[in-house]
């Protein structure tokens, strides 16, 4: 379905808008301070690249690897939307019980079929390492879920963004004429890791391993290691992912799952090391974060004579009417060159909140404007609630 060009001239004023009004409620802040399963070396200005500590070819990470999904203390209980999805009744299966049927252009294909992933490439860990990035159709819902039971790591090699779902792409089918406001494809990325994904120069948007606008994302049980996006600019964000527009403001889960992690495997963008967003609401529960990097230099708006950004070493959120909310999650780590060295958050309207429960924010570089705790920049009215937590 077509969009009228009305209508996309209104959503781009919208994003604008969001943008400047960013621009005026942070600047005080910134007055302040193919082919198959294969294992592949990061590009050097990939996630690979300088400063970003990308994982190479022998990294334990292409072997199944790496820090564990989720934060080991975490002990919050997981509501029944934000669960894992059960995929025992699969639409499609890709392989056929060998590593070498697992490739690439499988895996593009399934993502562009929609409905239950899941993989049979063997009993032992595999890294897919795609040729060009997988792109959910908007038509192949509602429900999608891709499950890598455990033992998928889809690689980006350092190249190309991994996972990308938008509602508002002609390309990938418009499917209702509110594409900035509609309840589906929901999308449940479940039991993966992504590594070395990296969407620098592609679209200036962010989300080096997951890119989502519109619909519905839900994360459980998955690990981001070595994933990059753009170094430097005010506003772009999410090395780990990157969202826009979820369904009537609902919250985007987070579950049991892992940012970095560990030394060596931390993700890098301009702001938000591990995810960022504009204008959306998260609940993440049971998860870790930790030696992710904001790599920008300036802030937002962008002080005279830098490329901006540098902000919210693990958690970037931007926008209107949003909610944070924290649950279980440990925050360690992470480095900035300008604000939010744990969490960057700046409600442009100011009706925005923080929650904090059973969770452990300590010993997160760098940063400033640190108004009401440390490591958490945000406007000095913003209602932060913490309860059963150490923020230190």
């Amino acid at each position: 379905m077509r969009r009228s060009l009305e209508l996309i001239v209104v959503l781009s004023a919208a994003v604008l808008g969001a943008c400047a009004d960013d621009e005026g409620g942070g600047e005080a802040a910134a007055g302040t301070g193919g082919g198959g399963a294969a294992s592949a070396s990061a590009s050097g200005t990939g996630a690979g690249g300088a400063g970003t500590g990308g994982a190479g070819a022998g990294s334990p990470a292409h072997e199944g690897g790496g820090p564990a999904a989720g934060n080991p203390d975490g002990s919050c209980a997981v509501p029944a939307e934000a669960q894992a999805v059960d995929t025992s009744s699969p639409t499609t299966v890709i392989g056929d019980g060998t590593p070498e049927s697992c490739t690439s252009a499988a895996v593009v294909d399934a993502v562009a079929g929609g409905g239950i992933i899941t993989f049979d490439c063997g009993p032992d860990p595999i890294t897919i390492t795609l040729q060009e990035t997988a792109k959910i159709f908007n038509d192949t819902g509602p429900e999608i879920v891709i499950d890598g039971g455990g033992l998928v790591t889809l690689s980006g090699g350092g190249e190309r963004r991994i996972l990308y779902m938008n509602t508002c792409d002609e390309a990938q089918v418009w499917t209702t004429p509110n594409c900035d406001n509609q309840d589906h494809p929901r999308l449940t990325i479940q039991n993966l890791t992504f590594i070395e994904g990296d969407s620098t120069g592609e679209d200036d948007e962010g989300g080096g391993a997951v890119f989502a606008q519109g619909g519905r994302l839900k994360v459980v049980n998955s690990r981001f290691f070595n994933n990059a996006c753009d170094p430097t600019g005010p506003d772009v964000g999410g090395a780990g992912i990157r969202a826009f527009m979820q369904y009537d403001g609902l919250p985007l889960h987070v579950v049991n799952s892992t940012f970095g992690g560990a030394e060596g495997y931390g993700n890098a963008c301009a702001n938000g090391g591990g995810i960022s967003s504009i204008g959306v609401s998260w609940t993440v529960i049971n998860s870790l974060f930790s030696h992710n990097r904001a790599v920008g230099n300036g802030g937002n708006p962008a002080a005279s004579g830098t490329p901006g950004g540098g902000s919210g070493g693990a958690i970037y959120n931007d926008g209107n009417t949003m909610t944070l909310t924290l649950c279980g999650t440990r925050i360690e780590q992470n480095e900035v060159n300008a604000h939010g060295s744990a969490i960057f958050f700046v409600s442009n309207d100011h009706s925005g909140n923080i929650v904090i429960d059973r969770s452990v924010i300590t010993n997160n570089v760098g940063g400033s404007w640190y108004p009401t705790y440390p490591q958490i920049s945000n406007h000095d009215d913003t209602p932060i609630t913490v309860t059963d937590s150490t923020i230190e």
